[in-house]
């Protein structure tokens, strides 16, 4: 896991919210007492009212992306897809603005690489879109899109934690509240999707964060407590709590490092890498003959390029007890420049995936 030294401008308090909440905040409808209690129990003495304007401070300046469910829009419906592109210098302006119009593009970053420098997700409701869109990409720019999708998933989500109370970030309150069911449905009711749409870009940071999602969409706040929750056991929502803004925290060195593993060792190297607490995403995805090679992504972090290399060569000590890694079998792609980020489009894919409420027995 990651923890920030202690020179980041923070209160003891704000660090002891930011390490405790990453994951694990109830869902219950009065939230804020039991998490202040929990907070007091490891040592750090607050109440519910300073615990909300404490969260509130952090959001307004920043250090949070946001307070509230991490939507897991996989489990949702629809797909997203990586996808790599060379963007002529002369050009690369133009061609970054032509991608960005696409609605469906919901992250372009500027990549340290020789030919594909221009680094892009595609989300939409259907699978079968993606090819339209790579098209409709490629006729517009005149250049060719390499789609990546994810093959397996080894890793997702990441902790930055800092020094100071709760450092091990393992307060986890998510055991709290009403006990639920899961569905065993991949879609979702008409219900659930104004929950999905309401609760995508964070909670209300109020007294009654779920009171006030359930007045928004018009539904019982019991029955929002009780789908939230069934939603974090899913997997539909990957954890419930603050979102560290890790630009805010000093973590400014974004970090793709691709290698090329034999396709023998994948299910035994995505495991061992997944384990390393500073990898936030480890996926397998295809290599493209003649242009990439590289079936194997493990996203880092760190607050400077130093820190950063350490970090990717943690990696590679990590691959090397499992196969001789020769230089041209890996690299690092940094990030010099978010060109856009919107977020996935979770209304539409949601959308698309609504069934038959009868459908739904939990609902009932």
């Amino acid at each position: 896991m990651d923890n920030v030294d202690a020179d980041v401008d923070l209160s003891t308090l704000e660090r002891a919210v930011i390490n405790a909440f990453q994951g694990g905040f109830p869902v219950v409808e009065h939230p804020w007492e039991p998490a202040a209690a929990a907070l007091t129990e490891r040592g750090v003495d607050v109440d519910a009212e300073t615990l909300l304007a404490t969260v509130r401070d952090l959001d307004e300046r920043g250090v949070l992306s946001r307070f509230g469910a991490l939507v897991n829009a996989e489990e949702i419906g629809g797909t997203a897809t990586l996808v790599a592109m060379h963007a002529p210098e002369e050009r690369y302006e133009a061609v970054a603005e032509t991608v960005n119009d696409f609605r469906e593009v919901a992250h372009n970053y500027e990549r340290e690489h020789p030919h594909l420098n221009m680094w892009f997700v595609v989300s939409v409701a259907d699978e079968a879109e993606v090819a339209r869109v790579l098209a409709d990409i490629e006729d517009a720019t005149g250049q060719e899109t390499y789609n990546l999708p994810k093959q397996e998933e080894f890793h997702v989500g990441a902790k930055f934690l800092l020094d100071g109370p709760v450092s091990d970030g393992d307060l986890d309150l998510s055991h709290l509240g009403p006990d639920v069911t899961p569905s065993g449905e991949r879609g979702i009711t008409a219900r659930e999707r104004d929950i999905v749409v309401e609760i995508q870009g964070g909670l209300p940071i109020t007294e009654t964060p779920y009171a006030d999602v359930a007045d928004a969409v018009g539904q019982p706040v019991e029955w929002v407590v009780e789908t939230i929750k069934r939603f974090n056991e899913e997997g539909k929502v990957r954890r419930v709590g603050v979102i560290p803004n890790h630009y805010a925290l000093g973590y400014t060195e974004n970090g793709m490092t691709v290698w090329d593993v034999p396709d023998d060792l994948l299910d035994e190297v995505g495991p061992a890498v997944a384990s390393l607490g500073f990898v936030t995403h480890c996926y397998h995805r295809p290599r493209h003959e003649g242009v990439w090679p590289y079936n194997f992504f493990a996203m880092t972090h760190g607050r400077d390029e130093a820190e950063s290399q350490r970090r990717i060569e943690q990696v590679r000590e990590v691959m090397t007890d499992f196969w001789d890694v020769g230089d041209d079998e890996w690299d690092s792609l940094f990030s010099t420049r978010i060109l856009k980020k919107t977020g996935i489009r979770l209304d539409e894919r949601a959308d698309a995936q609504v069934r038959d409420e009868e459908a739904g027995s939990a609902d009932a």
